[in-house]
């Protein structure tokens, strides 16, 4: 017989990079609220002391992820509070620039790169060695709907996201012997203040109201509506917990099933 499923994260040590706002933030308090110890990291004091200010006990460090110095200094700081990691949340990412392929600049191209594949390399890479020495670890990689759509006029963030599957396999492969499981969550539409920002500016490009544009919108989600950011924060507790022992190397969308991002 089978023993309860248990969401029990009691006994585990987190890292969610980006863990301040947004989706982070929901992944951090979903992670806390079922007993992990988090620390979390980004670039905005506030935003971190805020964060931190709301949920006493979390652990929070200002880093830049994509700089190889400030993530080291981050992971001496979590092994003197924790004495080591049991997940790792690879959630820090930007949206990059939304132009056509001949407008794209290096810099902009570089800047989503470092971002979105580097900072999840170099976080991925110092939280490894603890894992393999423990036998056990958890790693979730963030993508999108854009990890398997195609999505014009956003290149630089459409090949981070896809590439985040290729790490996702490529790391499932090479540390499931170690007991260490790579999963990543595809996030939709998420509503909130960032969505109705994007709203605003699509409706006000394409000449028609808010409602209208949000109807557009929800007319390529099978389910008809948008996901919240708690549903994503849930999603990275079932596959952390020994409820999803056995899940790794799989991709798993949240999104109430994105048909097309075609535009």
């Amino acid at each position: 017989m089978h023993p309860p499923l248990t969401f029990d994260l009691n006994d585990r040590r987190a890292l969610v990079t980006g863990g301040a706002q947004g989706i982070g933030l929901a992944i951090t308090q979903a992670l806390a609220a079922h007993g992990a110890r988090v620390h979390i990291c980004g670039t905005n004091a506030a935003a971190l002391k805020e964060a931190q200010q709301s949920l006493p006990g979390i652990g929070i460090s200002v880093a830049d992820i994509t700089k190889e110095t400030q993530v080291a200094a981050m992971f001496t700081e979590i092994e003197q509070q924790l004495g080591g990691l049991d997940i790792l949340i690879n959630n820090a990412g930007i949206a990059g620039p939304t132009a056509a392929i001949e407008d794209i600049t290096l810099d902009d191209w570089n800047q989503c790169l470092d971002v979105n594949l580097t900072g999840t390399f170099l976080c991925t890479r110092s939280a490894v060695p603890g894992m393999k020495q423990r036998r056990r670890g958890s790693i979730i990689n963030i993508g999108s709907v854009a990890s398997r759509l195609a999505f014009p006029r956003r290149s630089p963030y459409s090949a981070t996201k896809y590439g985040v599957i290729g790490l996702t396999e490529t790391w499932a492969t090479e540390l499931g012997p170690h007991q260490i499981r790579v999963n990543a969550v595809l996030p939709g539409i998420v509503e909130g203040p960032r969505q109705d920002r994007v709203l605003s500016a699509s409706a006000e490009a394409s000449g028609v109201s808010v409602d209208e544009m949000r109807e557009r919108v929800l007319q390529r989600v099978s389910l008809r509506s948008m996901v919240s950011a708690g549903d994503i924060g849930a999603a990275v507790v079932f596959l952390c917990s020994d409820a999803g022992a056995s899940i790794t190397g799989q991709s798993l969308s949240v999104d109430g099933h994105v048909e097309t991002l075609v535009r």
